[in-house]
């Protein structure tokens, strides 16, 4: 397996990405990463000149705060950061990725009525049909790293297929597979187990195309009958129970964040 750990130059752009989103940005998303409101809610309230900024009224949303120095209050209270909260949830299947959802389905937030946590939003999406681990931060830098490209933190899949999958079929998923016109590659697949007429595979990607092990499966004439994610890096499920959801040991975020860059970006 090739080596994903981040180059020197990937740590530094994460340093970078880290500093700017950890001290200058705009007073809306300042707003939001303290955990007071979203980034809509807070261009709202400056347009109401209820925000202000080291003691003066800010009007102009497009105004820039250092993070680390500004003193921000709304309606005369001054809004303190938010204490950072990591979970982990086993997404049951049948429930979509979103707060909210206009077709009134059931959503992942069900799974989480008891965590009174505002903004607390999903690193990532599963799709409706899709299982297994989902994490959970109103740490908007944490997901931010987390998600980017650049840092090739794995996700692993447990995939049930509707047939048997020789080497050859295994061996395409890695070398690459075209799909409407886009190459989608595995960084690496192998069999669990096999019955007589179906199987499962373990399947291992650093990117986070739509919908790709589907795709991937489509393009070889098989139909994904499950999919499971196991792991986040080096973060497994585990034997949480479908539904369930708790909070990150501080040795897993630690994990999580090396394997991401996220310590070295911070020295």
């Amino acid at each position: 397996m090739r080596d994903r750990r981040p180059s020197h130059k990937t740590r530094e752009r994460l340093k970078s990405v880290a500093e700017a989103a950890g001290k200058r940005v705009t007073l809306p998303r300042a707003l939001s990463k303290l955990g007071y409101c979203s980034r809509t809610q807070a261009e709202r309230l400056i347009a109401e000149s209820r925000v202000a900024v080291d003691g003066r009224t800010v009007s102009d949303a497009s105004a820039w705060v250092d993070l680390s120095t500004a003193r921000i209050s709304v309606d005369g209270l001054v809004i303190a950061a938010e204490t950072k909260i990591y979970l982990m949830l086993n997404k049951p299947r049948g429930l979509v990725t979103t707060r909210h959802d206009p077709e009134g389905r059931p959503t992942v937030f069900d799974c989480l009525k008891d965590f009174d946590i505002p903004h607390l939003s999903p690193v990532g999406r599963l799709d409706k049909a899709s299982e297994g681990l989902l994490l959970f931060t109103n740490d908007t830098e944490f997901a931010q790293i987390l998600l980017d490209p650049i840092t090739h933190v794995t996700k692993t899949y447990h995939v049930q297929i509707d047939r048997l999958m020789d080497d050859e079929e295994i061996a395409v998923m890695t070398s690459g597979i075209r799909h409407d016109g886009e190459l989608l590659t595995a960084i690496a697949a192998r069999r669990l187990r096999q019955g007589d007429r179906n199987s499962w595979i373990e399947v291992e990607l650093d990117e986070g195309r739509n919908r790709q092990i589907r795709r991937m499966l489509e393009a070889l004439g098989a139909e994904c009958l499950r999919l499971v994610r196991v792991a986040i890096g080096g973060l497994q499920l585990g034997e949480l129970p479908k539904g369930a959801v708790r909070a990150l040991t501080e040795a897993e975020l630690q994990a999580l964040r090396r394997r991401a860059g996220m310590e070295r970006a911070r020295r």
